[in-house]
């Protein structure tokens, strides 16, 4: 079987048709590039694997406003993430025990 390797703009095609495996593809080939304005537009379209690749960035850079944004456009991890962030004292780790 011939190896296949859809391009970008096949996939978008297949994605605008409503194809949710080819709009995953494009996702992580988006992200791939190191494209986050075109993986934000793709949320905003309504998918979830950029939503979910979104969020592992903001959390890597600890960006709280960025899992704000990709929570409030449908990606609830994001929100889940975020509270959790929010909840953890920033100095937790360098705290000694209390005896």
């Amino acid at each position: 079987m011939a190896k296949m390797n859809a391009d970008r703009e096949t996939l978008r095609e297949l994605a605008d048709e409503g194809n949710e495996a080819a709009l995953d593809r494009l996702a992580d080939l988006v992200d791939e590039a190191d494209d986050v304005e075109e993986l934000s537009e793709l949320l905003d379209e309504g998918s979830m694997r950029a939503g979910f690749l979104l969020t592992r960035r903001a959390i890597a850079t600890g960006d709280l406003r960025a899992l704000q944004r990709i929570a409030d456009a449908g990606y609830d991890e994001a929100g889940n993430e975020l509270n959790r962030l929010l909840k953890t004292p920033a100095d937790a780790a360098h705290r000694a025990p209390r005896t």
